[in-house]
């Protein structure tokens, strides 16, 4: 048995998981800054990289007694190098070299997007997965399409060329009044409106695999926002404040047809993108994957399996990082000391 400590601060939550052959969740403990951030509208870095300070050692320790777990017991330890907040990485990455060099362990840095597909792999219940697969990758920070066609073994079919879904969401919650994070807030506000209320164009109608959410979201914000007094605009200064959808705008109508329109183009590129990669199922995987229109239109449109994390592994945390730092620990990949993070790192380019 192979026991891997996960530690992961890529952005606003200090994570620490203990996993058994890359598959069992023996731990997984997770410190979110939400509430520190929704005054912000979203993540302040500076703040994200002082509360991982003040928490990682306590989130370690407490991650170690929830398995049973000794250092000795564990055979190496992954965290999190990117992509992220530098001063986030920082954290993280400093305190599991520290502790490779107390305990003598191996140090294995992992790719947050890897982590985030190899969440898919933490549900000891499903059957095997089956190489290739196309993997949706839809957070805050990232949209991609990625075939894996083996372990480590990846392939970019397309990725967005502005906003990431994840920031799409965030972005039209703020206008609409919801709370942060806009993801969760649209999802529960679309089951109470009218998906056809408003008609969002759906951008990227063309043959290639790219996502762009910004046009969706100036939209939005045109669709619900009183406009100036003189009539003009100032672009990008105006767009983004909370609380201004008029008050004759129905919200929730407003959510279910921007998430509809989201989903839409997520969907269709997904599945046009399966089939030309000759996929044998669809996995999606990051903060977006929560969302329940997502997960039902892909299921439904698309004869090819499709896979998804239990909602806990959706967001960031280390059971995911433990997961991909396990196989390749298995691979043969060490790291030394000297390692570095890598804010900007893809998965593939």
């Amino acid at each position: 048995m192979t026991v891997i400590l996960g530690i992961e601060t890529s952005c606003d939550e200090t994570s620490a998981a203990i996993v058994r052959d890359g598959q069992r969740i023996a731990s997984n403990v997770i410190a979110s800054q939400i509430d520190l951030h929704s005054r912000f509208g979203g993540v302040f870095p500076e703040v994200a990289s002082r509360a991982h300070i003040e928490a990682i050692s306590a989130v370690v320790a407490q991650a170690l007694s929830d398995a049973i777990v000794t250092p000795a017991q564990i055979d190496a330890i992954a965290v999190t190098r990117g992509p992220g907040l530098s001063g986030s990485l920082l954290v993280g990455v400093n305190f599991a070299k520290g502790l490779a060099l107390g305990w003598g362990k191996p140090l294995i840095g992992v790719n947050h997007i890897e982590g985030h597909i190899y969440s898919l792999w933490l549900d000891e219940s499903a059957p095997d997965i089956v190489f290739p697969v196309l993997c949706l990758i839809v957070s805050g920070g990232h949209t991609e399409l990625i075939e894996m066609r083996g372990h480590g073994d990846y392939r970019l079919i397309g990725s967005t060329l502005d906003d990431a879904a994840g920031e799409a969401f965030d972005k039209v919650g703020r206008v609409l009044g919801l709370p942060y994070p806009g993801g969760p807030a649209i999802d529960a506000a679309a089951r109470k409106g009218d998906p056809n209320a408003f008609n969002f164009t759906r951008a990227m109608q063309d043959e290639s695999f790219n996502f762009s959410f910004s046009g969706l979201k100036t939209a939005v914000m045109r669709a619900v926002q009183a406009p100036p007094a003189d009539g003009k605009r100032t672009r990008g200064v105006e767009s983004m404040d909370a609380d201004s959808a008029r008050p004759d705008v129905n919200v929730n109508d407003a959510a279910a047809s921007f998430q509809q329109a989201a989903v839409d183009q997520l969907v269709d590129k997904t599945i046009r993108a399966a089939k030309a990669c000759g996929a044998t199922e669809i996995l999606l995987a990051g903060g977006v994957s929560a969302n329940s229109l997502l997960r039902k239109e892909m299921q439904r449109r698309t004869a090819l399996p499709v896979r998804y994390p239990a909602i806990k592994l959706c967001t960031d945390n280390a059971a995911m990082i433990a997961a991909a730092g396990y196989f390749r620990f298995m691979a043969g990949q060490r790291d030394d000391l000297s390692m570095d993070i890598a804010p900007m790192i893809a998965l593939v380019s």
